[in-house]
C-alpha cells in the first residue's frame, strides 16, 4: 500500500455510503415483479379463452373442482374418525393402566408419612422402580410405553417444596391441580425438550390409600399414534390425488365422446357454409348423436336442393334480363333513328307535334340508359365484370364528375362545391367506374337538394381514399339509409325527377365499390339532408385501417329527444313533406330516386 493510499481521503472531502447496489437490487425486484404480473395476466387470459371456447375443458375442470371438494370433505371426515378412534382406545387403555399401577404404588408406599424429604424421595424411587418393573412384565400395559411420575404434594404442603421422582416438570400445572384435589384426570400435552417436541397423553390419579397425599402420573407418548395419523393423512392425500386424476381422465374421455361429434358437426357446418354443399356427417350407431347426424344430413340435403333451385332461378333471371336487354337494342336503334329524323325536322311540325318529338327523344334517352344499366347489373350479378385498375389520382376524376353535373345542378338551382386535398390522392382504381359512382351520387344529391348547395369532398390517408357527397335537402327517414341501394327503390315517389335516373344507379355504384374492395354507405336525417360516403383502398388487397372522412358528417346536428311532457308543434314546408309510398304508382314509374 502506498503512502497516499494509506493516508485516506483528502482533507475537506466527505465519504458517502454506497447506494448504487440497493437501488439496482430494488430495480431488479421491480422488473421481476412486473414480469410475474404480466405472466400471470397472460395465464389468466389464456385460461379465460380456453374456458369460454372449450366445452370439454369447462366440463372437466368443473367436475374436477366438485370432485376435489367431495374428496376433501370425505378425507377430513375419515381422518377425524380414525384419529378419534385411536385416541379413544389409547385413553381407555391409559386410564386402566394408571388405575392398576396406582394400586401397586399404594402397596409399596403404605405407611408413608412424617419422613424427611430424603427418606420420602427414597421410598418414591423404590416405588417407581416397582411400577416400571410391573409395566415391563409379560402382562404389561396395553396402552404402550410410558414414563411414571410420583409426587408428594398436598394442600397442607403448599409452603413446602414438592418431593417427586420422574419428569414432574412435564406435567402441566392445571392437571396437577385436578389430581391434587383428589380427582383422576387426563390431558394431551406437548412437551419441548432438547429442541424436540413430544406430545403425551398424561393421566394422573391420587394415591388415596396412603396416609400422606401422593400422586401418580403416567406420561404415554403419542408418537406411534401420530405416525399412524400421518400415514393415514398421506394415504388419503395420495389416494385423493390419484382419484382426482382418474376422475379428470374419465370425465375427459366421456365428454370427448360427446364433444367430438359436435365438433365434427360444427366443422361440417362451416364447410357447408363455405360452399361445400356435399359435406355430410357420418352416421354411427343409433343413439342420440346418430339421430343428430341424420337430422343434419337431411337439413343439408334440403338446403342444397333449395340453393340449387335458387341458383337455377337466378341464372334464368339473369339470362332473361340480359337476353331481353340485347333483343331490345335492335328495335331501340330503329326507333332512335326514326326519332332523330323527326327531331331534326321538328321545326317544320306544328307546336304540339314538335313538343311530342322532343318528349320522344328524351324518353328514348332514358330507355337507352335503362337498358345499359340492366346490362351492367346482369354482368355484375353474373360475376363476369373485371376491374381495370390503375394507380391514378382521384382528384381529376372528381373534377370531371362535377363538371358533368353542373348543367343539371344549374337547372335545379343548386351549386356544386368541390373540396380537394392538397396532397396526392392516388389510388389503384378503375377510373371509369369511380367516375360513374361519383356522377350517380352527384345527380342523386342535386335531385334532392331542394335548390341548396351540394358539396363533394375528397380526403386521403395512408390506406384509403374517401369521397363524400353532401346535400342539405329533404334528407332520409330512419331506416331508409339501408334501403337507398336497393334496386328500383325510392323514398318519395311523388317527387319530380330532374336527372332522369333509372333507379339502378345507386345499386350499380355499390357493386362498383365492392368490386374495388371498398364501401359505399349513406346517412340522412329529415331536414338535415343526406351524405353518401365512398371509401376505396389505395392499394388492392390492402385492408382499410381508418376512414379519412366521418359519417355522419361533422356539420350534422345531433338528434334532439323530447320528453313525453314536452309539446312541440311544427308546420313543415310543403316541399319538405314526404308522401307515403304508393306501390301501384311505383310500378308504373321507371324513373326512381332515393
Amino acid at each position: 500500500m502506498t503512502a497516499s493510499a494509506a493516508a485516506g481521503p483528502p482533507a475537506g472531502t466527505k465519504s458517502h455510503p454506497k447506494v448504487g447496489r440497493p437501488t439496482a437490487f430494488a430495480r431488479a425486484t421491480v422488473r421481476l415483479v412486473r414480469r410475474l404480473v404480466v405472466l400471470a395476466r397472460r395465464r389468466v387470459v389464456a385460461f379465460n379463452e380456453l374456458w369460454r371456447h372449450s366445452l370439454q375443458f369447462r366440463v372437466t375442470i368443473s367436475t374436477l373442482a366438485l370432485s376435489a371438494a367431495v374428496v376433501f370433505v370425505l378425507g377430513m371426515v375419515l381422518q377425524n374418525q380414525i384419529t378419534e378412534r385411536l385416541l379413544d382406545t389409547k385413553r381407555k387403555a391409559a386410564v386402566e393402566q394408571t388405575q392398576a399401577l396406582a394400586d401397586t404404588a399404594a402397596r409399596e408406599l403404605v405407611g408413608v408419612g412424617g419422613e424427611s424429604p430424603d427418606a420420602l424421595h427414597t421410598r418414591l424411587e423404590n416405588a417407581l422402580k416397582k411400577i416400571s418393573t410391573t409395566s415391563a412384565s409379560p402382562t404389561g400395559s396395553t396402552a404402550g410405553t410410558f414414563e411414571p411420575v410420583l409426587a408428594s404434594v398436598g394442600h397442607d404442603q403448599a409452603d413446602a417444596d414438592p418431593v417427586f421422582v420422574g419428569p414432574f416438570t412435564s406435567v402441566p400445572v392445571r392437571l396437577r391441580q385436578f389430581v391434587e384435589g383428589g380427582n383422576l384426570a387426563r390431558v394431551e400435552h406437548t412437551v419441548s425438550e432438547n429442541n424436540a417436541t413430544t406430545t403425551y397423553l398424561i393421566v394422573g390419579t391420587p394415591l388415596s390409600s396412603v396416609a400422606s397425599p401422593l400422586q401418580l402420573y403416567l406420561l404415554f407418548p403419542l408418537t406411534s399414534e401420530q405416525n399412524t395419523v400421518s400415514t393415514v393423512q398421506n394415504t388419503l392425500l395420495v389416494g385423493g390425488l390419484v382419484l382426482l386424476l382418474l376422475l379428470a381422465g374419465i370425465t375427459n374421455l366421456v365428454v370427448r365422446q360427446v364433444v367430438r361429434p359436435v365438433r365434427q358437426a360444427a366443422a361440417a357446418a362451416e364447410q357447408f357454409a363455405g360452399g361445400d354443399l356435399e359435406q355430410r356427417l357420418a352416421v354411427v350407431g343409433e343413439d342420440d348423436l346418430a339421430k343428430l347426424a341424420v337430422s343434419y344430413n337431411g337439413m343439408a340435403a334440403s338446403i342444397q336442393r333449395q340453393i340449387r333451385q335458387l341458383e337455377e332461378f337466378g341464372g334464368l333471371q339473369r339470362r332473361f334480363t340480359s337476353d331481353v336487354s340485347h333483343e331490345l337494342r335492335t328495335p331501340l336503334t330503329t326507333v332512335r333513328m326514326a326519332a332523330d329524323v323527326l327531331h331534326a325536322s321538328r321545326e317544320q311540325f306544328p307546336a304540339g307535334l314538335a313538343r311530342s318529338t322532343e318528349l320522344l327523344v328524351d324518353e328514348l334517352d332514358r330507355f337507352e340508359a335503362l337498358l345499359g344499366d340492366l346490362l351492367e347489373i346482369s354482368r355484375l350479378d353474373a360475376g363476369v365484370e373485371e376491374l381495370s385498375a390503375e394507380y391514378i389520382d382521384v382528384r381529376p376524376i372528381a373534377t370531371r364528375a362535377v363538371e358533368q353535373v353542373r348543367v343539371i345542378a344549374g337547372t335545379a338551382g343548386s351549386s356544386v362545391e368541390l373540396i380537394l386535398p392538397e396532397e396526392d390522392a392516388s389510388a389503384e382504381v378503375d377510373a371509369r367506374r369511380v367516375e360513374r359512382i361519383l356522377r350517380n351520387l352527384l345527380g342523386n344529391a342535386v335531385d334532392h337538394s331542394e335548390g341548396k348547395p351540394v358539396q363533394l369532398t375528397v380526403a386521403v390517408n395512408e390506406t384509403a381514399v374517401a369521397v363524400t357527397v353532401r346535400d342539405r335537402g329533404v334528407g332520409l327517414r330512419t331506416g331508409e339509409a339501408d334501403l337507398v341501394f336497393n334496386r328500383f327503390w325510392r323514398a318519395d315517389p311523388s317527387r319530380n325527377r330532374r336527372t332522369g335516373g333509372t333507379g339502378l344507379g345507386l345499386a350499380i355504384s355499390q357493386e362498383d365499390a365492392r368490386l374495388h374492395g371498398g364501401v359505399l354507405d349513406a346517412w340522412g336525417e329529415l331536414g338535415q339532408g343526406a351524405c353518401f360516403r365512398l371509401v376505396l383502398p389505395r392499394h388492392q388487397n390492402v385492408p382499410i385501417e381508418e376512414n379519412p372522412l366521418r359519417l355522419p358528417p361533422p356539420d350534422a346536428t345531433p338528434e334532439i329527444t323530447l320528453s313525453p311532457s314536452s309539446v312541440l308543434e311544427v308546420q313543415p314546408a310543403p316541399d319538405a313533406i314526404l308522401a307515403d309510398r304508393d306501390p301501384e304508382r311505383d310500378s308504373d314509374r321507371e324513373e326512381v330516386g332515393r
